[in-house]
């Protein structure tokens, strides 16, 4: 595991975190819970490899 894994997940959540408190200012509160939606979709797809990995590397553990 890479520490820029860590790093692009919290970028994606300060810039959901950011633009979810702009459309809530202005009054678009529907348009927030997409794009959070959106964020937790994308953060999905940045560790779906990682955890594809990690079961590679039990199933090597035990043999299977």
């Amino acid at each position: 595991m890479d520490v820029t894994l860590i790093f692009k997940i919290a970028a994606v959540g300060i810039m959901v975190t950011i633009v979810n408190i702009l459309l809530s200012k202005s009054g678009r509160d529907e348009y927030g819970l997409f794009v959070n939606l959106l964020g937790l979709t994308i953060v999905i797809l940045i560790i779906a490899p990682e955890i594809k990995n990690l079961f590679g590397v039990i199933r090597s553990l035990f043999n299977l």
